[in-house]
């Protein structure tokens, strides 16, 4: 079983391993009887039902009693029910890290991290999502990422230090999330709707609903700058149009919100801007977005991709899992300077349960390894039909290098050169052998 990602975002919990997403996963909950949905099932209802309905508890995620639970006490309630959907739909039973918003509390990660002890599967690490969604893209001192939520979005500020992207702040905008959005685009839907038609699809909750549901899909297609709005209520067919430009405009003083915090977060012209694509998708929005930065917008698997590439930093070890909110960008913006390298240099290699440092480390071939005596550190293999010394590892010039004496050998699945510089996180594999050694960091003195 592969090592799973879970991106804590209501807007969709995001579930996605080496393959890619598995599940989007919507913050909303529906209490039917016996049973309770989430997601997308839950949320195509939640305006029929809206006393049964949930899409703040992990927003505000606590042990505080609410009313009208339904047999529900708490939003950690409904958060460790929806654990349980995420662990059953996606077969998740080994090992996950979590992908945690600036906006959550230390209580709030406590609670989620106690419910998880009570799930099937077991997590090894928590990383900040601004940090693990921008990581690798950073260039700029400063790194200012934008994402959506339900009810808020969230403007993160990061910094870029020596080869390390550090989250040093996150901000909530409230009143623009994406749920505010759809409470808008659905006011303006239902006037033209009542102009052009005489139709209130807002009239009961039915077509309420119904309008909720399609408004998506109206967005995604437009025809000579129109979005095309229908809506069928028995055999009667509704159609209106919207001005794509007019749609802008009335959302640009919510847009405004958010790009009054960049600049308020922007401490030089340099500032890099990374958007995640849910905040992207709002029309118009990256247009809004002040002209001082230019936006970048990540894509949907950039989080995971990071994540996996800097899975030994993030990883933690039985009780001793840490929130991480910094992380190393593959391509510094200029040469890394010594204390980049003491900071983000591999000082040993993981195999087989052991760290072994990298100074001057022989990859050796023993057939009879358990017979064979060395007092020196080695990498050792057993493989049929190879040389005896496979390769090399040392330090030279204040970087990792691999030398490669032997044809068969991988970095991260492809082709080793003759020689190679080895990074944080690279993995090393070797054909006729199923074991894996992984370039990990030892901060000593840590706890």
């Amino acid at each position: 079983m592969s090592l799973k990602v879970i991106e804590f975002n209501d807007h969709g919990i995001c579930v996605s391993d080496e393959t890619g997403i598995l599940l989007h996963s919507p913050g909303f909950a529906l209490a039917d009887g016996a049973e309770v949905l989430f997601g997308e099932a839950a949320e195509q209802q939640a305006r029929l039902r809206p006393t049964e309905s949930y899409n703040r508890y992990w927003q505000e995620l606590s042990l505080d009693p609410i009313s009208h639970g339904n047999s529900f006490r708490h939003y950690a309630d409904i958060a460790y029910a929806h654990l349980l959907h995420l662990a059953e739909v996606c077969a998740i039973q080994d090992e996950v890290i979590f992908a945690v918003p600036g906006s959550f509390t230390h209580q709030q990660l406590a609670i989620l991290l106690g419910l998880a002890k009570q799930t099937p599967f077991t997590v090894i690490g928590v990383v900040d999502s601004s940090a693990a969604a921008a990581a690798t893209q950073a260039k700029s001192a400063q790194v200012i990422y934008l994402d959506l939520q339900l009810h808020q979005a969230l403007v993160s500020s990061l910094e870029l230090e020596a080869g390390v992207l550090q989250t040093k702040a996150t901000v909530q905008v409230p009143g623009v999330g994406s749920q505010s959005f759809m409470n808008l685009m659905m006011q303006m839907a239902t006037n033209l709707f009542i102009q052009q038609c005489r139709f209130n699809p807002q009239h009961n909750a039915e077509s309420e609903q119904q309008l909720y549901n399609t408004l998506p899909h109206w967005l995604g297609a437009s025809d000579d700058g129109n979005l095309i709005l229908e809506l069928a209520t028995g055999e009667t067919s509704h159609t209106a149009k919207m001005p794509h430009e007019t749609l802008v405009s009335s959302l640009r003083p919510q847009y405004a919100k958010i790009s009054d915090q960049v600049l308020a977060m922007q401490s030089n012209q340099e500032c890099q801007l990374m958007i995640s694509p849910a905040i992207a998708a709002l029309p118009g929005f990256a247009a809004s977005l002040p002209s001082s930065v230019r936006p970048a917008i990540l894509e949907r698997e950039a989080l995971t991709g990071n994540v996996l590439q800097f899975v030994n930093l993030i990883a933690g070890t039985g009780e001793s899992i840490r929130l991480v909110n910094s992380l190393p960008v593959s391509e510094a913006p200029s040469p890394p300077s010594p204390l980049a390298l003491d900071r983000c240099a591999p000082s040993h290699i993981l195999f087989r349960h052991h760290a072994l440092p990298v100074e001057d480390l022989p990859i050796e071939n023993r057939l009879n390894p358990d017979l064979d005596s060395d007092s020196a550190p080695a990498l050792v293999l057993s493989i049929q039909g190879m040389p005896a010394l496979l390769g090399h590892i040392c330090l030279r010039d204040g970087e990792v290098c691999l030398k490669a004496e032997a044809a068969g050998m991988k970095i991260n699945g492809s082709p080793a050169a003759a020689e190679n510089r080895l990074r944080l996180g690279d993995e090393i594999q070797f054909e006729g052998c199923d074991d894996r050694a992984s370039l990990i960091r030892v901060s000593h003195g840590q706890r």
